[in-house]
């Protein structure tokens, strides 16, 4: 029979009361973090995403007239798309590179620290160093076009892959891409460390292949990881900034913009922050929706994370 708080002795009552309060104040400085940077400064952009502002004056109420434009923006529509683009590569061509490297990585018994750490390098490369060094090497004066085309090799001749508006979007998921894939190796290979090795080993007695065992065992058995790492690849898809704006700004001709560059530019070069932080509000919702229907799916699949 279980014991509440109401039937404990005053002693008792007391020290759960000093216990709770104890941990109260240890979580407090967090949560007052979190009020004044997150909270608080998320609650004023939804009040300026109602308004007319430049960031500096006085912001004049327009009621919904910010949302009203935005949704009648082709900047907007195009930003939304390439979004929409940047997540379905993202959660398709990474996460599959990052599970074979896995999985092939977990089959290596000498050398596997090495590996991890030469996949693992270029995520912790800062993103405007690795940024210069891929506009150098995709650079059409002084890249990989003229140095092919120097061996005799003119394969990749005068192409323009940050220039060129149909394969600039490509290149620059292509780079993120170099750096992002590798991190997912190592994450997944330590979700693949925690499977059972008995289980492979009836799997091979049973004559499973590589294949198979990847397939009915792997998988399922790093199925929170894989969830989990979707999730978060299509949030991360969403608030996609960096790497867009330091190799193309959003060009040429918008070929590259997501919602945070316009989000940026309308901000910061056309004054125009109660526009923005209606951006900042879509984005913030698309998030908010995004993790809504995991929790639903994960309730009604009955995912065990």
């Amino acid at each position: 029979m279980s014991t509440t708080s109401a039937h404990l002795p005053a002693r008792d009552r007391t020290r759960a009361v000093r216990g709770k309060l104890t941990a109260w104040l240890f979580i407090a400085p967090l949560l007052i973090v979190n009020i004044l940077v997150i909270a608080g400064p998320g609650l004023m952009s939804v009040y300026y995403s109602f308004t007319d502002w430049d960031g500096l004056d006085q912001a004049q109420s327009v009621g919904l007239s910010n949302y009203i434009e935005l949704f009648g923006d082709p900047d907007f529509r195009s930003a939304l798309l390439h979004n929409l683009l940047w997540t379905a590569f993202f959660l398709v061509v990474p996460m599959s590179m990052g599970l074979l490297g896995a999985f092939l990585l977990s089959r290596i018994r000498r050398g596997q620290l090495l590996f991890r750490v030469i996949f693992f390098i270029p995520y912790v490369i800062a993103t405007v160093v690795s940024a210069t060094v891929w506009r150098q090497i995709l650079s059409p004066a002084s890249g990989i076009g003229p140095a092919l085309d120097n061996l005799g090799i003119p394969l990749l001749k005068d192409v323009n892959f940050l220039g060129d508006g149909q394969l600039a979007l490509g290149a620059v998921a292509f780079i993120n891409n170099w750096q992002w894939w590798g991190f997912l190796v190592v994450i997944f290979l330590a979700a693949m460390r925690g499977i059972e090795p008995s289980l492979y080993e009836a799997a091979r007695m049973d004559g499973a292949g590589a294949w198979r065992e990847f397939w009915h065992i792997t998988l399922p058995s790093i199925r929170p990881t894989f969830m989990f790492l979707s999730l978060m690849t299509v949030i991360w898809s969403f608030l996609v900034f960096d790497y867009v704006y330091i190799l193309t700004q959003g060009g040429p001709a918008g070929s590259t913009d997501v919602l945070s560059t316009v989000m940026y530019r309308a901000a910061f070069s056309e004054q125009q922050a109660g526009y923005a932080s209606a951006i900042g509000v879509i984005l913030a919702l698309i998030s908010a929706g995004t993790v809504c229907g995991y929790l639903y799916l994960r309730r009604r699949l009955r995912w065990d994370i």
